[in-house]
């Protein structure tokens, strides 16, 4: 019965390597694939997969993480006893604010307490995949796990940005290294690691009485996958590897940790492809999020013969409210409520809500958050030794401009 389930979603995440898109938002709440924020993924799966009683643990910048549940997922009747509920760091065991996960879970144990599940799921809102909830409980239960860790096969080259489990050959979990130089790899596929998901089942007292004796610990870091995980191994305890089983219905598994700006922007321009590795138009497996009330999108073309001004998009995702007036957008995501210019350019780019791009602009390679006006004639990605005097460029060549930006 998934109503003897309660589920926390992490969301408290500072997200530092995805600076400056995180400069004033929590990484699960970055805009992601034009309408979506990238706790929508998440959030859609726990939906999707018939959990509806989710704890939303926030901390760090969070208004607009707050803002995007409050008015967009909050549909679940409470009658029901189902709901979306935010909780925002409160310092209810001492005066310290979040220490680690597991001390997140830890100071709001209460609301444990007063659901009482048999379960209790922990997933990371910071990542992009398609993943049935359901399945892996149902596998959790059959074993009879006192937790269960969900896996992804990934190339042992990614090990040093991810958490890496060892798994023997029944399936138990044997060990965890975070971020290792030299990780553990699958005994029969010695490319490949078993990555953590960040998505944790327990049984409801083992989580409780492992939280108490981790609290107690002063040289803990109060994490679950250095700490937690460690101390239930030395004990003995029954650790399974649930290996992840897409959703997509692609034959490659999807599952996306976009930690970095360079990976956030290749993540997003897969979705433009011809034939896009992650799958936005599954009508089985709906993504969610909540969208404004924006006029449809506008095309002005004005007879490139005559004037030189054609509203031309191509090869692009384009959100409500937008408007192509006169210019060209190639190979980009356009977020709601973006306006493009007369005779401006717009190439392999991310525009985020509220973006206005000036007459004669030129944009490539690049990254506009929201609520930034490209005056008339800006270039931006032809030049990076001019581009990083005034914004960020990563190693790559990916120019990004701050949300509100003042250029001159």
């Amino acid at each position: 019965m998934m109503r003897k389930v309660v589920t926390f979603i992490m969301a408290g995440g500072k997200g530092e390597r995805l600076y400056p898109l995180t400069k004033d938002r929590t990484k699960p709440a970055v805009p992601f694939g034009g309408i979506y924020r990238i706790i929508d993924f998440t959030l859609s799966n726990c939906i999707n997969s018939g959990l509806r009683r989710i704890y939303v643990l926030t901390q760090y910048k969070s208004a607009s993480l707050q803002r995007h549940i409050r008015l967009g997922w909050n549909f679940l009747p409470s009658e029901l006893e189902q709901f979306i509920e935010l909780l925002p760091a409160q310092q209810r065991i001492g005066d310290s604010w979040y220490l680690g996960t597991a001390d997140a879970i830890h100071q709001n144990f209460y609301t444990v307490e007063m659901d009482e599940p048999d379960e209790v799921m922990i997933l990371a809102g910071d990542h992009i995949y398609k993943m049935n909830y359901y399945t892996l409980l149902d596998f959790h239960r059959a074993i009879d796990a006192d937790l269960t860790v969900g896996v992804v096969e990934i190339d042992k080259e990614k090990a040093a940005h991810l958490g890496v489990v060892e798994v023997d050959v029944m399936g138990r979990v044997v060990g965890f290294q975070e971020k290792p130089a030299k990780p553990k790899t699958i005994t029969s596929k010695p490319d490949k690691i078993y990555a953590s998901m960040g998505i944790y089942v327990f049984k409801h007292p083992v989580l409780e009485q492992e939280l108490l004796d981790d609290a107690k610990k002063h040289n803990s870091t109060h994490d679950f996958g250095k700490d937690i995980i460690p101390s239930m191994l030395k004990k003995g305890l029954k650790i399974a590897a649930y290996n992840f089983i897409d959703e997509n219905k692609k034959e490659a598994q999807y599952w996306r940790d976009i930690g970095t700006i360079d990976a956030y922007y290749e993540t997003n321009m897969d979705l433009i492809q011809v034939d896009p590795i992650f799958n936005l138009y599954d009508k089985d497996w709906p993504v969610r999020t909540f969208q404004e009330q924006f006029p449809p999108v506008k095309t002005v073309f004005a007879g490139e013969e005559v004037t030189g001004r054609v509203g031309l998009v191509l090869d692009s995702l384009v959100s409500g409210g937008c408007i192509v007036s006169g210019g060209r957008v190639q190979r980009s995501i356009l977020s709601p409520n973006v306006r493009i210019n007369s005779y401006s350019q717009v190439f392999d780019s991310i525009l985020m809500e509220g973006v206005n791009v000036g007459r004669h602009a030129k944009i490539k390679h690049a990254i506009i958050d929201k609520d930034v006006n490209i005056p008339q004639g800006t270039v931006i990605g032809y030049d990076l030794q001019e581009d990083k005097k005034k914004f960020y460029v990563t190693e790559s060549g990916i120019v990004v401009v701050a949300k509100g930006t003042e250029i001159k």
